[in-house]
C-alpha cells in the first residue's frame, strides 16, 4: 500500500507563515498541503540559471557534509507548488570546486502546466524551502535560452558576476519578457501540455464538423420533374417540406403521414358558419356538413345547413355521410328556388340522401365475396332550413337542432327527438331521462340511412319564433358535453348571431376541451335569415 512521505515537523506554514501545531498535515488557515514540503537541505548549493554559484556555497565548500538520505518519493505523481523553481541538476563537488563540472546534464525547464513527478535517483537534491521569494528578471533582460536534452552547461567564466540571491531564477516564457531570444525548435515534435485539454480541442472540431441537425434526403430532381411533368401540382409533404405525397397520403421522402383534409374543417357561407374537426380519439373524421343560401320564389332569403354522421360501425361511415350531405343540399337548393315548401323540401332532401348512401352498397359481387362479413354504409342526418319567419328541422339518427335565443333570459329549447334506445325507452315511460342516458345503450341508434335500415321514417317539423335567435345544429360529439338546452345555451357565445363561425369553433373547442370522444361537426345558422351578402361582422 501506497503511504505519504515522512516530513520533518514545521514551525510555521510556508505559504502564509500561521504558525503549525505537531502532526498538522495542512495548514489551518490556507490550506497548504505540508506532505508536499520536505525537510530544508542544510548547506546546499544551488545552481542557477546561468550556472553560476551562489556566494554562501563558494564558502562553506571546504565543509564536510555528512551523507543525507535520499528523500522518500510519493507512490503517485505530485506537482510542485505553483511559486516553486523547476528542479536542476546540482553541481558535482567531487573534484573540490564548488561549480558544475562539464557535461553535467541539465534538463530543460519544463512547459507552462506539466505536471513534475519527484525524481527517486539517489543523488537527486530537494528543492530549496519555498518560504524564499522567487525574483523574476525585469524587462529586457537577456535570459538564455533552455538547455536542449544532453547538451553540456558551460562553466561560468572568470570574473563572472554572481547572484546575490542563493534561490534559483525562475525562467520567463518569451511571451512575457520583452526582448527574450525564442528558443531554437527541439527536433522531435512537443507532445500536448495536457491531455484533458487536447481531448476537449479534439472534441470541438468534431462538433464544428457536424452539423446541427440532419436534414432529410432531398428526392431526386429526376424523379421530382418527372412527377411535376406527369401529375402538375402534386401534394408536397407538411413535414419535409421536400417530399412527394402518394395516394396512401404518405410521404414519398420522409414516409410522414399527412393530415386528411377532412382532419378539420371550416366553412363559411353567407350568416352560416359550420366546423368539423376529427376529435382526440378517432383515427379519420366520420362527420360532414353542407352549408348553403339561397332565395325563395318572392325574393327572401333561405339559409340550409345539414349535418351527417357516419355510424362508426358500418363500412365506409365517412363515404356515408359525405354522399348523404351533398345529396340532401343540393335537393333543397334546387326545391326552394322553385317554391316546394321548405317542410317538403326537408322531407325530400332527406330521402335523396337516403339513396345516395344506398347506392354506396351497390358494389360488384367480387368486392362482396372478399368481404362477406361487411355491412353497408351507414350514417344519421340532420338538417334546418332558416326563412324570414320559418324554420324548418328534419333527421333521422341522433344528431339535434337547438333553439338558443338572442336574449339568454327567455329558454333555449331542443328542436329534435333523437332515434335511439334511450329515446324510446323516455318515450315509453319505461325509464327517466337521466336514467336512460346513463344507461351504456343509450346512444344503440334505432333509426339511420343505409340499405340495411329499417323502413325509412324522415322526420321534420316547423317552428315561427317570435324573437331572434341562433339555430344550432350538431352531432352527438358535441351535445355529449352540452347535452340539455341550458347547458348548449351556456356553451353557446352570446354573439352568435353576428359571428357564427368564431361560435362555431367555440362550440367544438369545448368539445375537445371536455375529452373530444368523437368527432365533433356544428353549424350556427341565424334567425330570422339574414339577406345575402350579410356575412359575419
Amino acid at each position: 500500500m501506497s503511504q505519504m512521505p515522512q516530513q520533518a515537523a514545521l514551525s510555521k506554514c510556508p505559504s502564509c507563515e500561521e504558525p503549525l501545531e505537531s502532526g498538522d498535515r495542512f495548514c489551518g488557515a490556507c490550506g497548504y498541503d505540508l506532505s508536499v514540503v520536505p525537510a530544508r537541505p542544510r548547506d546546499e548549493p544551488t545552481v542557477a540559471v546561468n550556472g553560476s554559484v551562489p556566494p554562501q556555497a563558494s564558502a562553506d565548500r571546504d565543509r564536510p557534509r555528512p551523507p543525507s538520505a535520499p528523500p522518500a518519493a510519493p507512490s503517485w505523481p505530485t506537482a510542485p507548488p505553483a511559486h516553486h523553481p523547476a528542479r536542476t541538476s546540482l553541481p558535482d563537488t567531487s573534484a573540490g570546486q564548488g561549480t558544475p563540472v562539464r557535461g553535467t546534464p541539465v534538463p530543460p525547464p519544463p512547459a507552462p502546466g506539466t505536471l513534475m513527478p519527484p525524481s527517486t535517483a539517489p543523488d537527486t537534491p530537494v528543492p530549496p524551502s519555498p518560504g524564499q521569494g522567487t525574483p523574476v528578471p525585469p524587462p529586457g533582460a537577456q535570459v538564455p535560452p533552455s538547455t536542449a536534452p544532453g547538451a553540456p552547461v558551460a562553466p561560468p567564466a572568470q570574473g563572472a558576476p554572481v547572484p546575490a540571491s542563493p534561490a534559483q531564477v525562475t525562467p520567463v516564457p518569451p511571451s512575457r519578457a520583452e526582448g527574450t531570444p525564442v528558443p531554437p525548435p527541439s527536433a522531435e515534435p512537443s507532445a500536448p501540455s495536457s491531455g484533458v485539454r487536447f481531448d476537449r480541442r479534439a472534441q470541438q472540431e468534431e462538433r464544428a464538423a457536424q452539423p446541427d441537425e440532419y436534414p432529410l434526403q432531398a428526392p431526386d430532381p429526376r424523379v421530382a420533374a418527372e412527377q411535376g411533368t406527369a401529375g402538375g401540382g402534386a401534394a408536397v409533404c407538411v413535414a419535409c417540406r421536400a417530399g412527394r405525397v402518394d395516394d396512401d397520403g404518405y410521404c414519398e421522402n420522409c414516409g410522414h403521414a399527412q393530415p386528411r383534409e377532412r382532419d378539420h374543417m371550416e366553412q363559411e357561407s353567407g350568416p352560416i358558419g359550420a366546423v368539423s374537426d376529427r376529435g382526440l380519439r378517432h383515427h379519420r373524421n366520420e362527420d360532414a356538413f353542407a352549408v348553403s343560401t339561397t332565395a325563395l320564389p318572392d325574393g327572401s332569403p333561405a339559409s340550409v345547413a345539414i349535418v351527417c354522421d357516419g355510424v362508426s360501425s358500418a363500412t365506409r361511415p365517412d363515404e356515408a355521410s359525405l354522399a348523404a350531405s351533398r345529396a340532401a343540399n343540393e335537393s333543397l337548393l334546387a326545391a326552394l328556388p322553385r317554391g316546394t315548401h321548405p317542410q317538403q323540401a326537408m322531407h325530400d332532401a332527406i330521402i335523396a340522401a337516403s339513396e345516395a348512401v344506398n347506392a354506396l352498397a351497390d358494389e360488384p359481387a367480387a368486392a362482396r365475396e372478399h368481404a362477406p362479413h361487411q355491412n353497408a354504409p351507414a350514417c344519421t342526418i340532420v338538417g334546418a332550413v332558416v326563412t324570414a319567419g320559418l324554420l324548418v328541422v328534419g333527421w333521422v339518427g341522433d344528431s339535434r337542432v337547438y333553439w338558443i335565443p338572442v336574449d339568454r333570459s327567455t329558454p333555449a329549447a331542443r328542436l329534435t327527438e333523437d332515434d335511439s334506445w334511450a329515446a324510446q325507452m323516455v318515450a315509453a315511460g319505461l325509464m327517466g331521462e337521466a336514467e336512460a342516458y346513463a344507461d351504456q345503450r343509450a346512444h344503440a341508434i334505432t333509426g339511420w340511412l343505409g340499405a340495411d335500415a329499417y323502413e325509412l321514417e324522415p322526420h321534420t317539423a316547423s317552428f315561427k319564433p317570435d324573437r331572434p335567435g341562433v339555430v344550432v345544429v350538431c352531432t352527438d360529439g358535441l351535445w355529449n358535453y352540452a347535452e340539455s338546452a341550458d347547458e348548449m345555451a351556456e356553451a353557446v357565445p352570446a354573439d352568435a348571431a353576428v359571428r357564427p363561425l368564431h361560435a362555431a369553433r367555440v362550440l367544438v373547442g369545448h368539445a375537445l376541451d371536455g375529452g373530444g370522444h368523437d368527432n365533433v361537426t356544428v353549424a350556427l345558422v341565424p334567425f330570422p335569415a339574414v339577406p345575402q351578402g350579410a356575412g359575419s361582422a
